[in-house]
């Protein structure tokens, strides 16, 4: 695996992009050498409160005696295996004292021979235990001298920097169907459902009940479950996805969530855009109306900036039907 190919790409993505925070710290280590420094480095980055997100690139071998796969570091030889490399087992167990839903791993991985043929019998041999979200690609190692190229860990990194905070299933299927090109034969890795609502004839009665009632975490979670049911049943480039997108972005914005709100509204709309559908579609137009608007009510003027550019971008391609939005936009941003 050409693992250190892809750190410009994740270089490139702005810090909080990672985590879905204003800010963000960002720790890199390039072809790291001692399994207990990356150890000591790992519990340092678990031990924060805050999302975390662990991008990893390189080679999985088996141990031989206890049939473990460990991480190959840069001094990793079959040889010096148990002592060189990064036991899986060990990015498990720091990780799962965090809690459940703050932590997602993002792995491109090559497995040599032992390790693939153990997650044939196996599927569940890099499992994180009940807290992480792992998403990733498992792929065959190549013959000797041809190394793998991380192609989809870096379409995750080109997605992030695009601007558009997308879910994580989306980033993991548009990633997948970019690296299945390369390895069409590669093993995805994502979290299993999560349990789909109550069947009901039309649940966005209750979904906006709950919102109104000022129950926004229940209501953004129903639509969050609905949402990625919508992904498994129909891909991420389906009207049906775009469209519990974009009930996300309007319980945001009945939370008081401008940010998170405009964020989801330029996503849909872009969403729209690469179904190709038109720029004076009403769909089209609405969805970069509100987040127009939605960015106008955003009081943090840092938030405010960082999410400008997206937005210029689109009502330059989106000018929609209020004369002067754009230039309007533009003078805001000058100031």
């Amino acid at each position: 695996m050409d693992a250190t190919s892809v750190l410009p790409a994740l270089a490139a993505v702005p810090p909080g992009v990672f985590t879905g925070t204003a800010t963000a710290t960002v720790v890199e280590l390039a072809d790291p050498l001692d399994p207990q420094t990356l150890l000591t480095r790992l519990r340092a980055a678990a031990a924060s409160p805050g999302p975390l997100v662990v991008c990893l690139a390189g080679q999985l071998h088996l141990d031989r005696r206890q049939r473990l796969p460990h991480l190959a570091l840069a001094r990793t030889t079959p040889a010096t295996l148990r002592y060189t490399a990064l036991p899986w087992h060990w990015l498990a167990a720091e990780l799962a004292v965090r809690a459940p839903g703050t932590t997602t791993v993002v792995a491109d991985l090559a497995a040599d021979p032992a390790v693939w043929e153990r997650l044939a019998a196996a599927p569940d041999l890099l499992h994180l235990g009940p807290g992480p979200l792992l998403y990733g690609r498992v792929a065959p190692a190549p013959p000797r001298g041809e190394p793998l190229a991380p192609a989809y860990l870096r379409s995750w990194a080109e997605l992030w920097r695009s601007g558009a905070r997308l879910p994580h299933a989306t980033l993991h299927a548009e990633s997948a169907a970019h690296a299945a090109s390369a390895v069409p034969e590669s093993r995805l890795l994502a979290p299993a459902p999560a349990p789909v609502p109550a069947a009901v004839q039309d649940p966005h009665p209750a979904i906006l009940a709950a919102a109104m009632a000022g129950r926004h975490g229940e209501a953004a979670a129903v639509a969050a479950a609905w949402e990625r049911e919508a992904l498994r049943h129909h891909g991420p480039r389906s009207g049906e996805a775009v469209h519990w997108m974009e009930v996300r972005a309007d319980l945001a914005r009945l939370a008081g969530e401008p940010a998170r709100s405009c964020e989801l509204w330029l996503a849909a709309a872009e969403a729209r855009l690469g179904l190709r559908q038109r720029t004076d579609d009403p769909d089209v137009e609405g969805a970069v109306d509100r987040a127009h608007h939605q960015w106008e009510q955003i009081g943090d003027q840092a938030r405010a900036r960082a999410l400008g550019p997206a937005l210029v971008a689109l009502r330059q391609r989106v000018p929609g039907r209020q004369p002067g939005a754009l230039a309007a936009l533009k003078r805001r941003m000058a100031v």
